[in-house]
């Protein structure tokens, strides 16, 4: 099964009066200067993908100065079929629409999933934890459905909880029914997690391998429950971190009274990056942290295909001003020549000679 991204049409939207864009089946590279709107596409190209954007907008913000409207549409074919995925804005608010019909961000959501790489990207290993965690569910909603609803459902439980912490009169007593809601959604949300994160780290430690002339790297989960045991079935493992969960969050109410936050679970766990057997945060240099976020991309994208039956859309935007030279080639290298990919650069003397003979290349503004 293969989809493709064929025409990405945009109407008063961002920089935009009108625009379209033709996308090739193999490598799309947007080219021109800075403020030319190449991100904006990039933007707009993951909003009908994914159903959200790496900017996080309002809706007014996607409209073009001085419009009360907007409209994007990409049209999507492969397999015998088209689906043609939409997003307009209207006083204010954003709608979905899947072949003509309104729907939730959902609906355009896992036909074709796509990775986004963007400068912002290669500090996510030195960053703070929530990064990681972001970076590891925004990956699995696409994927998964039942993933959304457990990420949104964990998440409504803990603002709650968390808002009851703040009041006066909060205790333990009036905790109690709280804990057991969190337990339930927080356990499920990681077992999730851990499965995806365990379909991920291999591909993570391959992909660093191949370009760090096979330096070995690593990629674990630490959660706030303490050590994981190792259970393979998903009700057993379930079942340990509702009873643990429970258990940690009676051990810090007082605490967790005292602060006005929920101090246990998903929302507060880790994932860790290592080279050599050493974190990656602490004592990995520049170039090997920025190797891990390459690898972890790659690994989005095999991740994707062995899931979904097919390859994600790839969304690479000004990433290669940010990379050496070595590391540009290996990580094209590494994404191979059958995935659709799209590219903004600002000069393309980043580019080998070979792969923009390859490309379709599409000028923005001034010829770079």
């Amino acid at each position: 099964m293969t989809m493709y991204a064929r025409d990405l049409s945009v109407a008063r939207y961002r920089s935009f009066d009108s625009y379209r864009l033709a996308l090739s089946d193999g490598v799309t590279v947007l080219a021109g200067p800075n403020a030319a709107g190449k991100t904006n596409l990039i933007e707009a190209l993951q909003l009908l993908t994914s159903g959200a954007s790496f900017r996080h907008p309002t809706a007014a913000e996607l409209v073009h100065g001085g419009a009360g409207s907007c409209k994007v549409e990409l049209r999507l074919e492969g397999d015998g079929r088209v689906l043609d995925m939409g997003l307009s804005v209207e006083d204010g608010k954003r709608s979905f629409s899947r072949n003509g019909k309104r729907c939730a961000a959902s609906g355009v959501r896992g036909v074709l999933p796509s990775v986004l790489f963007c400068p912002d990207h290669l500090d996510m290993v030195k960053r703070g934890a929530i990064e990681r965690r972001t970076a590891l569910d925004d990956f699995g909603v696409q994927l998964s459905a039942r993933y959304a609803d457990l990420a949104s459902a964990y998440g409504r439980c803990v603002s709650q909880r968390n808002a009851l912490l703040k009041e006066t009169w909060c205790c333990r007593e009036v905790l109690g029914a709280w804990n057991e809601s969190l337990a339930r959604a927080g356990s499920a949300l990681l077992v999730h997690r851990l499965a995806l994160l365990d379909r991920l780290s291999g591909h993570v430690c391959d992909a660093y391998g191949r370009v760090a002339s096979g330096e070995p790297a690593g990629v674990s989960y630490v959660s706030t429950l303490g050590d994981l045991p190792r259970i393979e079935n998903r009700d057993e493992l379930r079942g340990w971190a509702y009873e643990h969960m429970l258990s940690a969050l009676d051990e810090r109410a007082d605490e967790e009274i005292r602060r006005g936050v929920t101090l246990v679970g998903p929302h507060r766990d880790e994932i860790e990056f290592s080279v050599a057997g050493r974190s990656a945060r602490s004592f990995a240099s520049q170039g090997q942290q920025r190797t891990l976020v390459l690898a972890w991309k790659v690994a989005e994208v095999a991740v994707a295909r062995d899931i979904l039956g097919t390859a994600p859309l790839l969304l690479l935007d000004d990433v290669m001003s940010e990379l050496d030279a070595g590391r540009r080639g290996a990580f094209l290298q590494l994404i191979g020549d059958d995935i659709q990919t799209v590219i903004t650069t600002t000069n393309l003397g980043y580019f080998t000679d070979d792969l923009l003979d390859r490309a379709k290349v599409v000028s923005m503004g001034e010829t770079c």
